[in-house]
């Protein structure tokens, strides 16, 4: 089987309803950043120490999650996303950030291998929430996928912090003392 198509040779896609559009397309830009973070979440799970099999698990439910909201996005008639997807990751997001030492102030991106590509994860997934955030202004988008999309840098803000912890990291203040 070919993967390639040459559709795509002169700047533009098709989206699933048949219509071609250019890959520029809001709604295109939102799916590839969609896809950049759960690439990215693989490369995270595979940085993780074996003891870690429960992020492990997950960050590729998450990434499941994801599928589906690109689908979401993609199919307005296949609506998966509610909000108990986003009151899952306020939950974890709690529980990391009592699990990990008080943050007083701004700390440097960084950490063990893991902790450090989850800082990074964050960031690809703020892009993904903004280029969400403007094909919404568009195509309107359940609330669902915004505020999963929203809470999800957080989550992975946590995550960080927490492995980081685990993996005996000290975070670095923003400022030099």
């Amino acid at each position: 089987m070919k993967i390639y198509t040459r559709v795509g040779d002169q700047g533009m896609t098709k989206q699933i309803s048949g219509k071609m559009v250019a890959k520029t397309d809001a709604q295109i830009v939102t799916l590839g950043d969609i896809d950049e973070l759960q690439s990215y979440l693989g490369v995270v799970v595979a940085s993780l120490q074996p003891t870690q099999t429960a992020i492990a698990e997950e960050l590729s439910d998450i990434q499941r999650k994801l599928y589906e909201l690109q689908a979401d996005i993609s199919v307005k008639r296949h609506q998966t996303m509610v909000p108990a997807d986003t009151e899952w990751l306020e939950g974890k997001i709690d529980e990391y950030m009592a699990a990990t030492p008080e943050l007083k102030e701004f700390i440097l991106p960084g950490g063990s291998a893991a902790g450090a590509r989850l800082q990074y994860a964050r960031t690809v997934a703020r892009r993904a929430e903004r280029s969400a955030v403007a094909l919404n202004m568009e195509q309107t988008l359940e609330p669902a996928i915004m505020t999963y999309l929203n809470r999800l840098s957080d989550y992975l803000f946590a995550l960080a912090r927490y492995v980081n912890h685990q993996d005996h990291y000290q975070e670095v203040p923003s400022k030099r003392k």
